[in-house]
């Protein structure tokens, strides 16, 4: 069994979308489809059941499938991660050995989803139960946003005492917290950007790559970043970091989050399909605003 690495951590690992049909059924060929595609821009790996991916739409077989998906259209060329993040550890754990039997090469996992809070004692209680109860390695996922919590420079030092954590999705929207971070745990730990606006900065400063969401779009471009991010700045890169930029904030203003990443994926001619329920597809007025702002950046082929 393949086991994800620190050193595997890189470069541009897009969560893929998870394409359902208006019925809510997984279009399993898109999906290999989009994950191709992906590879062939550069990806150097693979993250299913992320935000991307519809997570908290996805159960356990569902994930399995996706994964499995994910790894024979890999074909070894890239690791393949899976999202397992549930409120309790108990869940975590079905989810992660779902995916492990699959062939995921490692897990994304935040904290406890939906408590609102947690202390040190139940964080390290999360992971510590999660390392116990399968060998996989880990990478955190630190979504102040999206989970509320917001680990901290002392919380994760704390985490990676009881659990094989490999890596970090830092998607924490302070470049505070970004700088010290990456002084501390730069050598320690492969810590992968969020949020696009921080991927260039990001890597110049010791990140390693990029978890990021609007990368897929500016095509094979997308895999040159990490190189170009860690040369001296110039139009080139000045370039890139506005249209990602530019991507990022139509994304995630634009309608319910996945509305407008599937959209615009349709918009380019990868088959992403709808959200899943509860979510809808975006209204014709936004869908209109989204094509405007891709047309603006050269997006869309003639």
């Amino acid at each position: 069994m393949t086991r994800l690495t620190k050193d595997q951590l890189h470069g541009f690992l897009p969560a893929v979308v998870t394409p359902f049909t208006e019925k809510g059924e997984i279009m399993e060929d898109a999906f290999t489809h989009i994950v191709r595609w992906l590879i062939g821009n550069g990806a150097t790996g693979i993250c299913v059941a992320g935000d991307n991916g519809e997570s908290w739409t996805l159960d356990v077989a569902e994930r399995a499938r996706l994964t499995r998906l994910a790894v024979d259209a890999a074909a070894g060329r890239v690791p393949v991660m899976t999202g397992a993040t549930a409120p309790g550890a108990a869940q975590v754990l079905k989810y992660a050995r779902a995916a492990q039997e699959a062939g995921a090469a490692g897990m994304l996992l935040m904290p406890q989803t939906y408590v609102l809070k947690a202390t040190r004692a139940e964080l390290l209680r999360r992971f510590e139960t999660v390392a116990k109860g399968i060998d996989m390695p880990i990478v955190l996922y630190n979504s102040p946003r999206r989970a509320v919590i917001d680990l901290g420079i002392a919380d994760l030092d704390a985490i990676m005492d009881v659990a094989p954590v490999v890596g970090i999705k830092e998607s924490n929207r302070d470049f505070f917290h970004h700088t010290h971070l990456l002084a501390k745990f730069r050598d320690r730990l492969s810590v992968m950007v969020g949020p696009c606006h921080y991927i260039f900065p990001g890597i110049a400063l010791g990140a390693r790559g990029f978890i990021a969401t609007g990368p897929e779009f500016i095509g094979a471009d997308a895999g040159r970043i990490e190189a170009l991010a860690r040369e001296a700045p110039g139009p080139e890169q000045a370039r890139l970091h506005y249209a990602l930029t530019v991507i990022y904030e139509a994304l995630m203003g634009i309608g319910t989050w996945p509305s407008a990443l599937k959209a615009g994926l349709n918009l380019i001619g990868q088959p992403a399909g709808v959200p899943r329920d509860p979510v809808m597809p975006l209204q014709p007025a936004d869908l209109d605003r989204l094509r405007a702002t891709f047309d603006q950046l050269g997006l869309l082929k003639a």
